[in-house]
């Protein structure tokens, strides 16, 4: 992996690195890169988190460093195994490089130790104010809070309660321990906030041994300076707590890593809250968090998405100290970009319509010599059967056609993908007046899509051939929320108002060419003419669109309607 200097170019410069090479030059942390990647296991990793992994595992590998992964796991009742097993394999998948996998769990006895040191000098105390009476006395922007009644307990009795805490003596909520900072400070993060709290959840990897948890902001830090980590690179919404981040560290006197903040990856069509995700798979409204139409890496990935695009993009939109939102047309093109140049060719019919060539011999087959890949001659060729009866596509047959429709139609001669001119002579309907055979005949002398006397034709179309077609189903997929911006949600209503019902439609008649039976999970084809598809992890032969193809007729037909 190197997603920040791609072979043959030079890094692109950015304020983050720009801090590294100025922090080497200065031998601020004797000459070491550590960065770090610490998501909490409460869900699958999505398309936002794509961007802080490119960018610590490229940082980090680019100046000869190392960056942990490491598990934030400090909230057991929203934490799985599940999770953690999810997000490892999504991190290999896009090129991050970790030699260790770290959990903020293994440090909780340090913490607490910590937690204890913090009592001993006077800075924090064991509250014993609700979670909705800490917010209360919070205070506004405008307003400086109120002192806990609890913030003057002696240091004896802190503790002698947050040890009984520890031993289980309390109920859940009952009790946290809570920083003693600045209850006016401009900053509310500042304003003694909650270092602990008691929670009696079983830990996917402690299991019953604690019923006290850190909160994030006291383990994160502290997790950092164990690892040695030396540039801590957080996204834009931690930026009011780096003060808070700091304030720990230097209460403690321990290492201290510099954290810096970035612009997070936002993309249009597209929500990220792990919490209204979660939502979605727990209602049924997907089939699961790695359903194709999906943001997390898992099901774009089982879209046919591949982890080079995806780097891609998170190279080429750089970072910021401003948030924005990135068109998913950028994400689709650096999609098509690299999948025009590794994908092989096929050809795939999803609505079949059968031709009838007349005047092609009966039983002959021919095998007809196709290209596997234009973008690269190492690809080579394949043998494509041919034969008297084909299916094409229903659209590129119209028995009336429109101006500036030059497919197949009565009288007209169109060229079939590396097969023969063939003109359209009659066609058959069923009892509803609906074409359902097209009868043709062909010119047997231009074998290969050219004719010898040089006459052109406008239109070339793909096909299967009716005896050797594959039978296949087809997911076809849109984005999952209609509004650009799903978040925009009408006062009163739930975010899933804003689903588009059209996001998958089966097609479960579609014919292939034989060279793709038995086709495995994960691989990547250019169906031509309609677009990239990639093989689905369910049984049979399914085949998930990953992205389209431009088409120049539905965009003019589009317009006409």
């Amino acid at each position: 992996m190197n997603p920040v200097k791609p072979e043959g170019e030079a890094a692109p410069s950015n304020f983050i690195r720009d801090t590294i090479v100025r922090d080497l030059e200065t031998n601020k942390y004797e000459g070491r890169v550590c960065t770090r990647f610490p998501p909490e296991p409460n869900g699958y990793l999505h398309i936002g988190h794509a961007k802080s992994i490119n960018l610590n595992f490229g940082l980090a590998e680019e100046f000869g460093g190392k960056c942990n992964l490491r598990f934030d796991d400090t909230n057991p009742s929203k934490e799985e195994t599940e999770y953690v097993e999810s997000i490892i394999e999504d991190v290999k998948w896009l090129g991050g490089n970790f030699a260790a996998i770290y959990y903020a769990s293994d440090y909780f006895g340090q913490l607490y130790d910590w937690a204890v040191d913090l009592i001993q000098k006077g800075k924090a105390y064991v509250c014993d104010l609700s979670a909705e009476e800490v917010r209360q006395t919070r205070g506004t922007l405008m307003e400086p809070g109120k002192e806990s009644p609890c913030r003057n307990r002696s240091v004896e009795e802190n503790l002698d309660l947050f040890a009984r805490m520890k031993a289980g003596e309390f109920p859940d909520g009952s009790k946290t321990l809570r920083a003693k900072i600045d209850m006016a400070s401009a900053n509310l993060n500042l304003r003694d906030p909650v270092m602990y709290r008691v929670l009696r959840a079983h830990h996917h990897r402690t299991g019953d041994a604690w019923c006290i948890y850190p909160m994030y902001d006291f383990a994160h830090g502290q997790s950092d300076s164990i690892e040695k980590i030396t540039h801590s690179i957080c996204t834009l919404e931690f930026e009011d707590h780096r003060p808070l981040y700091d304030w720990y560290i230097e209460q403690l006197g321990i290492y201290h890593p510099q954290q810096i903040e970035f612009d997070r990856l936002n993309v249009t069509y597209t929500l990220l809250s792990k919490r209204k995700l979660l939502a979605l798979v727990q209602r049924g409204l997907v089939s699961g968090w790695n359903d194709p139409r999906m943001p997390t890496i898992s099901g774009m990935r089982r879209r046919g998405y591949t982890s080079e695009a995806i780097r891609n993009l998170c190279r080429n939109i750089g970072v910021s100290k401003t948030n924005g939102t990135t068109e998913l047309s950028l994400l689709e093109y650096y999609v098509r970009d690299h999948l025009n140049r590794t994908s092989q060719r096929v050809m795939a019919v999803l609505r079949p319509l059968k031709v009838v060539i007349d005047n092609y011999p009966e039983g002959q087959v021919e095998m007809m010599e196709a290209i596997n890949n234009p973008e690269d001659e190492s690809a080579g060729t394949r043998q494509v059967p041919f034969s008297r009866e084909l299916y094409i596509e229903q659209d590129d047959f119209r028995e009336d056609p429109p101006k500036q429709y030059f497919r197949l139609s009565p009288g007209r001669e169109v060229r079939l993908r590396y097969g023969y001119f063939v003109t359209c002579t009659s066609v058959v309907k069923n009892d509803a007046g609906e074409v359902i055979e097209v009868h043709c005949t062909y010119d047997p002398a231009t074998r290969g899509g050219n004719a010898p006397d040089g006459r052109k034709v406008k239109s070339t179309i793909h096909w299967v051939s009716a005896a050797h077609a594959v039978d296949a189903e087809v997911r076809l997929y849109e984005t999952l929320f209609a509004k650009e911006d799903p978040s925009d949600v009408p006062e009163g209503q739930d975010f899933t108002v804003n689903l588009n019902p059209n996001s998958l439609e089966v097609v479960r008649n579609a014919k292939v060419e034989p060279s793709l039976k038995g086709a495995a999970a994960g691989s990547r084809y250019q169906f031509e003419r309609l677009g990239y598809f990639c093989v689905d992890t369910d049984p049979g032969l399914v085949f998930n669109r990953t992205v389209g193809l431009k088409d120049t007729w539905a965009k003019i037909e589009a317009k006409t309607k």
